[in-house]
């Protein structure tokens, strides 16, 4: 495919899609990916328009790049999946957060391009990754078939995926790398874990730069890049 715009965890910030929209029309990003978690933040669970605002967005970029991909995060499938006590769970505006889930999944051009992991040539995107402790515990039988194993997680529910190294949870940053991301030849790019700036590790890169703090502070640069997908770079978007 060739370069496409990475947009990490969103939690909230409708700026972000304003800015991915300028991006994508002033740049030569072919696509993008959206690595999940467009709701909840510090603060905001009684803000039913922040998050209506934020579904909007979304659904309105998405309308924009049908051929975009968008990667479930943990704290959307809280709302799916009824996981009322997820930190942040914003009880006002749950129904609206699935009814619009579902007409974002409409605006695209195929179901399948909302899900937990995607392929695109050389490179996996997922909002925390997939490490091989999850890949041996639960799908030893598919590893020498990496799209029918991706077929099969995307098809997975909450009995699968609500543990800690599934692709919805694992940090594999804070020590569970020395275990194996899945598999070794191809570039994941993740987001969940808030970072101050990219972080490159082995095949690993970690973008959630956009993150706050409780009391609303950047954790991170706030800078998008690009995945060129076949060759497994990256850059900052203003490079």
């Amino acid at each position: 495919m060739g370069k496409v715009l990475v947009i990490p965890d969103v939690h909230l910030k409708t700026w972000m899609f304003n800015q991915a929209l300028d991006i994508m029309e002033n740049s030569d990003c072919e696509n993008a990916v959206v690595l999940g978690d467009l709701v909840d933040d510090w603060g905001c669970k009684n803000n039913y328009e922040l998050y209506e605002e934020t579904m909007n967005a979304a659904i309105s970029f998405a309308k924009r790049y049908p051929s975009s991909y968008w990667c479930f995060g943990n704290h959307d499938l809280s709302y799916l999946w009824s996981q009322y006590d997820h930190p942040g769970f914003s009880i006002v505006a749950a129904d609206m957060v699935c009814d619009k889930f579902e007409e974002l999944r409409d605006a695209l051009e195929t179901p399948e391009n909302l899900g937990i992991i995607h392929r695109i040539d050389n490179t996996l995107f997922s909002h925390a990754g997939l490490s091989r402790i999850f890949v041996d515990a639960d799908l030893y039988s598919m590893k020498n078939d990496l799209d029918c194993m991706i077929d099969i997680i995307n098809g997975y529910g909450y009995e699968k995926l609500w543990e800690e190294n599934s692709p919805i949870w694992i940090r594999p940053q804070y020590g569970n790398l020395a275990k194996g991301m899945f598999p070794k030849d191809l570039l994941q790019v993740v987001g969940h874990t808030p970072v101050n700036e990219v972080l490159v590790q082995d095949n690993l890169i970690t973008v959630d730069t956009f993150s706050t703090t409780r009391g609303g502070t950047p954790i991170g640069n706030e800078e998008f890049i690009f995945v060129e997908t076949v060759e497994k770079t990256w850059g900052y978007i203003d490079e």
